[in-house]
């Protein structure tokens, strides 16, 4: 059989590739964070407007690279010690910032007429809390090292860990078209189960594999096989029952416990930088802009979903920062769990694939987690807590 490159896979890479860094630092420059630009990137270039860059299956694999390769850099930069050290009332802000939003979420779309499934999900996409985002913020606040701070992160942290768990939970459930309680219990069980031994078993194998390729000359073989173990989780996580990008964040998690950690991250970001990008632009892509047009009677309907879990996904993170103590500005930390960012935008991604996200529902999720990204740095700058000095100037 003969095999050839489409050329025009190449012009929709080049072309996904150039519209999400440029579009990514038009959102930097004007205060917001880079997946916003990447996503409008991906509205523009996809099938609904310009048509430069299609929903094809060459395109669908790279961006599940790049969730995966995502998912594996920040388990790279979670660390498991810090995680004990964060403490009870993190715990708690992450456990409320998950349940007030689901409960909210699945419960207005229920509400308007879905199915029991479709509101699980909309409700588990509004649980996340974006680390990337909300850890810039507080950068530029002079914030991130505060007990506010560290509660947010820690307690973001957790979100995502447990959100993977969730995800992979409702994956299983739609594979097998059951919301029934033993079908959550064993597919959570399964999930937090391969975590479990990922990490345990991981540990030991990851620094025994860092000693022996650390030995070898070859150039690029630590972040080769950084990579290969991350990919080979991804699949082990896959053919457990579990999601793929589980077994990619415990593979970071496994190798950040290692003494070449910062070395590995170091090298993986510009691979992350590459294909990441192109999971974002793939979900602006799925995005129908006809769906948008709020003149027509059947499109309202989509506008009036987003307003609502806007709503809900603000004032359940808000909530959830009651739940901290010790002297710190409770809505000032609810307000730093707001922005769902890249993490909302993987639960939309997963439920649609599976058909339990239609489409204009995954419209109005994906305009939820613009809306929530969008709303965060000026509330966290309203809410600041005024013993802090100054916010730091960005560098760029």
């Amino acid at each position: 059989m003969e095999h050839h490159l489409d050329p025009g896979f190449l012009l929709a890479f080049a072309a996904a590739l150039v519209g999400a860094k440029l579009l990514g630092e038009l959102a930097e420059r004007i205060g917001q964070p880079a997946v916003l630009g990447e996503l409008l990137a991906g509205v523009a270039l996809g099938p609904s407007v310009l048509g430069l860059v299609p929903l094809s299956e060459g395109i669908f694999l790279l961006a599940q690279i790049g969730v995966v390769l995502l998912l594996f850099e920040v388990g790279l930069e979670t660390d498991l010690e810090e995680l004990r050290r964060v403490g009870a009332p993190a715990l708690l802000v992450a456990l409320l910032g998950m349940i007030l939003p689901f409960v909210g979420g699945a419960l207005v779309t229920a509400l308007l007429g879905y199915s029991a499934l479709t509101a699980a999900f909309v409700g588990a996409a509004l649980m996340a809390t974006s680390i990337g985002i909300t850890a810039r913020i507080l950068r530029e606040l002079n914030m991130l090292s505060t007990r506010e701070g560290q509660i947010i992160l820690g307690a973001a942290v957790v979100d995502d860990v447990l959100g993977l768990v969730v995800l992979a939970a409702l994956s299983q459930i739609a594979d097998h078209g059951s919301v029934a309680m033993g079908s959550v219990v064993k597919a959570t069980g399964m999930a937090i189960g391969f975590l479990a031994a990922a990490i345990a078993l991981g540990i030991p194998f990851g620094r025994q594999l860092v000693r022996v390729v650390g030995r070898a000359a070859v150039r690029g073989i630590l972040v080769a096989a950084s990579v290969a173990l991350a990919l080979l989780l991804a699949f082990a996580a896959a053919k457990s029952g579990s999601a793929p990008i589980v077994g990619a964040f415990a593979a970071g998690l496994v190798l950040a416990r290692t003494n070449r950690r910062h070395e590995i991250d170091a090298a993986v970001k510009p691979i992350v930088d590459i294909f990441a990008p192109l999971f974002f632009v793939f979900v602006g892509t799925q995005v129908n802009v006809a769906f948008l047009n709020p003149f027509l009677a059947e499109n309202r309907a989509v506008l009036l979903l987003a307003l609502l879990l806007t709503v809900v996904g603000v004032l359940g993170k808000m909530a959830a920062g009651w739940g901290a103590w010790g002297g710190v500005r409770r809505a000032f930390i609810g307000a730093g769990m707001v922005p769902r960012g890249e993490v909302g935008l993987v639960f939309a991604s997963v439920g649609r694939a599976s058909g339990a996200l239609p489409d204009r529902v995954f419209v109005a999720v994906v305009l939820t987690v613009f809306a929530t990204t969008f709303l965060a740095p000026p509330l966290l700058k309203v809410l600041r807590p005024l013993r802090v000095g100054p916010p730091k100037t960005s560098a760029g």
